[in-house]
């Protein structure tokens, strides 16, 4: 059976990644850009202001906002130090009491009664978190550059974590072994492979542990 053909800004069958992030992954980024196809002119650069929602009970369920829409992604298994993550819900603000307390809350893996109201904003959802003991919503910039390798859909960005300014990395694809080629191509092996998640919890004290350089 043939591979699928990925495209960026497509969606395809559930997707391995790698990433990383740090102070300095210049020279993979120089290997990445010389050894890319041609891409998308709209993937050049792109920029984006997002809201991450940490729980310090919680490491398998990734939730964001952008944009007024909440997107919740969940961990599927790791496969030669590669990870794959599936899509759990989306949804859009206002929210509905029903799906907070259905599927947002139930997957930060921690207890949170609402007020007696039917429908949040945002404002209010982001207030009831920052007042929960175990979560906390974290401010996240990114300015990400996207690349194309060994049918791998990469990128290397910029990102501010609550202001804080770290160095990301990645390669993802429907198939490890062209992943797995594209480290090997630009000097990527070994390096930690660390999510979103991960690397927020360190950079804002929820985990002791640094990133990977």
């Amino acid at each position: 059976m043939s591979k699928q053909e990925l495209k960026i800004g497509e969606q395809s069958k559930p997707r391995f990644e790698f990433r990383t992030f740090g102070q300095d992954f210049e020279a993979a980024r120089f290997r990445m850009a010389r050894l890319s196809v041609p891409v998308p002119e709209k993937v050049w650069e792109r920029q984006s202001a997002e809201i991450y929602i940490l729980s310090r009970t919680n490491d398998i369920n990734n939730t964001k906002i952008r944009d007024g829409k909440m997107d919740i992604k969940t961990y599927v298994q790791t496969v030669d130090g590669l990870e794959q993550w599936n899509p759990l819900m989306k949804g859009e603000f206002p929210m509905q009491r029903e799906m907070l307390e259905k599927e947002v809350i139930p997957a930060f893996q921690v207890e949170m009664t609402l007020p007696d109201q039917q429908a949040f904003t945002l404002d209010e959802f982001i207030a009831l978190v920052n007042a929960h003991p175990e979560l906390q919503a974290v401010d996240v910039v990114k300015q990400r550059f996207g690349y194309m390798v060994n049918n791998t859909i990469c990128e290397f960005g910029y990102v501010l974590i609550n202001g804080a300014k770290v160095c990301t990395i990645n390669s993802e694809s429907t198939e490890v072994e062209d992943i797995k080629k594209t480290l090997a191509d630009t000097g990527l092996q070994g390096v930690e492979n660390i999510n979103y998640l991960q690397a927020i919890k360190r950079v804002i004290g929820m985990i002791r542990k640094p990133l990977a350089n």
